[in-house]
């Protein structure tokens, strides 16, 4: 962790020295365990470290190893159920991996599409001053002193009060990163301007992690949230916790296979060597004399969304924000696809670019043959394809590479695949 933090003229009220001086956190602890158990539980399994080096609080994974940092003062200046409303926050983000297996770049639009997913779940009045809440106008714009910091948040404001409640994450990252007019205004900002709005920080959600270390810290976080839904199920006693988010944290510990590990399988094992010529290695057979070579991996995917009424916004959220996590590496060119694939509709996402946005444009039957075929004549092009689908087709003709179906939860395919193809159903 740094040792400053930059901030930006969006900052709210603090306690004072001394009020920060007399702050405990540990009665709010005790406090939670007979209104919220599972947090409690969960909160209770992390690491809790006392500083001044953030504005606010925040799960955040240093050297390998996760922890909840909270300023004495921000948490000096809350009342208890904006103390409660904060922790269990943090909890969501462990919860729906927002730190980890689920983070997204850039960086600040992932920052406030989670927590827009998570303030749909938490009482209002148990947020804190600066929470970000779908439908709501941000606090605080009128201690905005600079005129190009308001100009900014005031063009957040505007777009998320018009936003619903109860989306996932991946759905408002998505439409952050369609807001052209924000993305420009933010990328103006001088760098001593990098604060944001949020009643929590997330610097160093994974950031420097070796492969290794982000496996062990997932595993900790699945260990921590199992074992507390786990106490939960045996005490029956979950507090405000959702059916629909005690069914996700059920699944953590029942050792299925995620969908989005075999989809980011799928994706890694399509990449394939390219070769380039460089003197700035050595060439081992003749040093000195001839340049090195240099091998870098990348692959380019094309991605068929099947148009039927079945696929709905949601799902190709889910199924695109997925993706956006993958794009480092690879080349994703999307195509809708009903009894023909639509050429017009074609989207190229690669790294550094801004979200896609996959609109209807075609609405007739289903057909599998059209999109291989389409991929037979851009061999060349596509290292493989994948197929967000129902499934409800009749099968295709063999695919000359590999092939990924992505089926939508609750659906299977309407035939037997062949060895080589991947089956990914969502859930």
């Amino acid at each position: 962790m740094s040792d400053e933090k930059v901030q930006s003229d969006y900052i709210f009220d603090t306690a004072s020295d001394e009020e920060a001086a007399k702050f405990r956190l540990s009665p709010h602890l005790i406090n939670l365990m007979s209104d919220e158990p599972f947090f409690s539980s969960l909160i209770r399994q992390i690491r809790r470290e006392k500083t001044n080096q953030i504005p606010t609080a925040g799960v955040t994974c240093i050297e390998g190893s996760l922890a909840l940092y909270w300023n004495p003062k921000f948490l000096a200046s809350l009342s208890s159920d904006e103390i409660k409303g904060l922790i269990k926050h943090e909890c969501y983000h462990l919860i729906f991996k927002h730190c980890t297996a689920r983070k997204q770049d850039p960086h600040q639009m992932w920052n406030m599409a989670t927590d827009l997913a998570i303030n749909s779940l938490i009482a209002e009045r148990l947020l804190p001053e600066g929470g970000l809440i779908p439908g709501k106008a941000l606090n605080g714009l009128d201690k905005i002193t600079d005129p190009d910091q308001y100009a900014v948040w005031k063009r957040l404001s505007d777009l998320i009060r018009g936003f619903p409640k109860n989306k996932n994450s991946e759905w408002y990252m998505a439409q952050l990163m369609n807001d052209e007019e924000l993305q420009n205004a933010m990328d103006k900002l001088p760098a001593s301007s990098s604060g944001m709005p949020g009643m929590d920080d997330h610097d160093g959600w994974g950031e420097g992690l070796s492969e290794e270390e982000k496996a062990k810290l997932e595993n900790e976080i699945k260990e921590a949230v199992s074992k507390a839904g786990k106490e939960a199920d045996r005490s029956n006693s979950w507090g405000t916790v959702s059916q629909e988010t005690r069914k996700l944290i059920r699944k953590t510990y029942e050792n299925k296979v995620d969908w989005k590990n075999v989809l980011t399988s799928f994706v890694g094992r399509r990449q394939r060597a390219k070769k380039s010529s460089t003197h700035r290695r050595i060439n081992r057979k003749y040093p000195y004399i001839h340049p090195g070579k240099k091998i870098g991996h990348q692959a380019n995917l094309a991605v068929y969304i099947d148009q039927s009424g079945s696929i709905s916004d949601r799902d190709i959220a889910m199924f695109t924000g997925t993706l956006m996590g993958l794009a480092k590496n690879v080349t994703f060119t999307f195509y809708n696809f009903d009894t023909r694939v639509d050429e017009r509709s074609k989207q190229v996402w690669k790294k550094g670019k801004k979200s896609v946005q996959i609109k209807r444009t075609v609405c007739g039957g289903t057909c599998f043959d059209c999109v291989e075929d389409h991929f037979r004549k851009n061999l060349d092009t596509f290292d493989g394809y994948i197929t967000l689908t129902d499934g409800c087709a009749a099968k295709p003709k063999p695919c000359k590479l590999r092939r990924c179906w992505v089926l939508l939860p609750g659906y299977k395919l309407y035939f037997q695949a062949d060895k080589t193809d991947v089956i990914v159903t969502m859930d």
